[in-house]
C-alpha cells in the first residue's frame, strides 16, 4: 500500500507518515494547508513501512514488539 510523508512547518512535531487514500484521511485532516507530501513509498505491512521510513529519515533500525506490526495489510483486510 502507498504511504505518504508530509512535512508540516506549522506543526511542532513536523512530520506525518500515513497511509495514502481513505485509511490516512484522519491523519491528513490534522495537517495545515501548507504541508506538502515530501516522500511516498509502497509497503505491504506497518513494519515494512516503518522500516523504510526510519531508513529514509536516517533514524537507524525500526524495532517493535507488536506482532500485529508484521502482519501484511492484506491479512488485516485492507487491500
Amino acid at each position: 500500500m502507498l504511504h505518504e510523508l508530509w512535512d508540516d512547518p506549522e506543526d511542532e512535531s513536523r512530520y506525518t507518515f500515513c497511509l495514502a487514500g481513505p485509511q490516512g484521511d484522519q491523519a491528513r485532516s490534522m495537517l495545515s494547508t501548507s504541508a506538502p507530501v515530501t516522500w511516498t513509498v509502497e509497503a505491504d505491512s506497518h513494519f515494512h513501512a516503518m522500516t523504510l521510513y526510519y531508513e529514509h529519515m536516517g533514524w537507524g533500525t525500526y524495532t517493535t514488539d507488536q506482532e500485529w506490526d508484521r502482519r501484511t495489510y492484506a491479512e488485516h483486510g485492507w487491500e
